[in-house]
């Protein structure tokens, strides 16, 4: 009688190199997915950022911190003697700190960015309407990012407003200017929080011509 063999199934040997391309798709998986949720739950940005500091020089040339000479609301203004259209908004910056001189918690900080005191003084006069101080190297001014002048900040309660951010010239007469920076001082000094100060203005718009 005939024998039957019957051929006894062997299983090959899992790759190696299968195996460890199967376990590095996993770990891909997961990184897009770990970073997929960080997108939906990271917190968005508030429309503020933290206003950089820094040592700058003042009237006598003495080193002093820009943080102790900040108010609730400043007006940080990046400008120089040497930058015809610096020159060019200075009246309508002396009129502004005028009109808004008895606002409270408010004032406009003028950093003359390679400058020298004897150049500045003629344009700032007995320096009643500004705070001025002296970034003489660029130090402060490129920690803000400013590589041309004129360039000005509105800092609040040490935030940048990043709607309220002027490159060059500006038309400081310019009514939705005013509008915006007087929003922002009485919702301070009403102890208003950030998030309802960018809600305020965000209608306000801003000009720089």
């Amino acid at each position: 009688m005939a024998t039957s063999t019957t051929a006894d199934t062997v299983s090959a040997p899992a790759d190696p190199d299968s195996r460890s391309l199967g376990l590095q798709a996993r770990v891909i998986f997961l990184i897009v997915l770990t970073l997929a949720s960080m997108a939906i739950f990271w917190p968005r940005g508030d429309g503020t950022s933290l206003a950089p500091a820094g040592f700058l020089l003042d009237a006598s040339g003495r080193p002093t911190k820009l943080g102790d000479h900040m108010t609730p609301v400043v007006l940080l203004h990046f400008w120089a003697t040497w930058c015809p259209p610096c020159v060019t908004e200075i009246p309508a910056l002396q009129r502004l700190a005028t009109d808004f001189g008895g606002r409270p918690g408010f004032q406009i900080m003028m950093v003359a960015v390679d400058d020298e005191l004897e150049k500045v003084r003629p344009f700032v006069g007995n320096q009643r309407a500004f705070s001025v101080l002296y970034d003489p190297q660029w130090e402060v001014s490129h920690r803000y990012g400013t590589r041309k002048l004129p360039e000005t900040y509105v800092i609040v309660r040490g935030r940048k407003i990043e709607k309220l951010k002027f490159i060059g010239a500006t038309n400081w007469d310019d009514p939705k200017i005013r509008a915006a920076l007087s929003t922002v001082i009485e919702m301070v000094d009403a102890g208003e929080e950030m998030e309802q100060i960018l809600l305020a203005i965000e209608g306000k718009g801003k000009s720089s011509t």
